[in-house]
């Protein structure tokens, strides 16, 4: 049985509580999350025109990926405010993990010569935002997003210091749902020195069509029109 067929097998109870989530409010946990509230208008980039990467990363194609969707949607958002957006889509991508080898020295070059390091790592260099995008994998961020976050180790120092957002999506809509991924997203921006300017947690998506119908997008579109 397949992925999609098993999540259908789950039953009509589990479903309509999956379906229950799905275009309300962003935050299961008001305690534990943050809200996803577009931040007031020019207050993160003071006005000016920003260099943003968005890091895309299921492997599912733009037409039927959950997390693309709404990738998309800020995209638009932030383009629409002058901001100069660069996409990568790290499942498409020739990419590598880290391999502990220690050779860049916390400070490159990476001795994968790839596309994290070609053609990622000069524009994350350079950008002021840095969007993290990812469907819920056992309760964490995909293993394409995770390959780009460990290569981070090459440039530590050069990538502290910046503004990050991460927009994540799920099938489930339990309010532990993204717990996991929340500390572990909370812990990166605190290691690095982030700062945070939005968070969506898209629970209860489990397809396409029910993310199209949700009120996430338009909170991606906003956050990205609002910077």
């Amino acid at each position: 049985m397949n992925r999609r067929n098993f999540l259908k097998a789950v039953g009509t109870g589990a479903l309509t509580l999956f379906l229950s989530g799905c275009g309300l409010s962003a935050l299961a946990d008001e305690k534990n999350k943050k809200s996803a509230a577009a931040p007031e208008k020019g207050s993160v980039s003071g006005g000016k025109n920003m260099k943003i990467v968005v890091l895309n990363s299921s492997p599912h194609s733009n037409s039927e990926s959950t997390s693309k969707y709404l990738s998309g949607r800020f995209t638009e958002g932030a383009k629409s405010a002058g901001h100069e957006v660069f996409v990568f889509d790290a499942a498409r991508e020739e990419t590598h993990p880290c391999s502990g080898c220690d050779r860049c020295g916390m400070d490159g070059p990476c001795v994968w010569k790839d596309a994290i390091e070609d053609n990622l790592m000069p524009k994350m260099l350079e950008a002021d935002l840095l969007v993290l995008v990812t469907p819920l994998y056992y309760y964490g961020m995909s293993a394409q997003l995770k390959t780009i976050v460990d290569r981070f180790y090459s440039r530590t120092e050069r990538l502290h210091g910046k503004k990050s957002i991460i927009m994540a999506t799920a099938y489930n809509s339990a309010d532990w749902t993204m717990e996991a991924l929340s500390a572990h997203y909370d812990t990166l921006v605190r290691y690095m020195e982030w700062q945070d300017v939005g968070q969506v947690w898209a629970t209860g998506c489990g397809s396409r069509s029910l993310v199209e119908r949700s009120a996430f997008g338009d909170m991606a579109y906003n956050i990205g029109a609002n910077l």
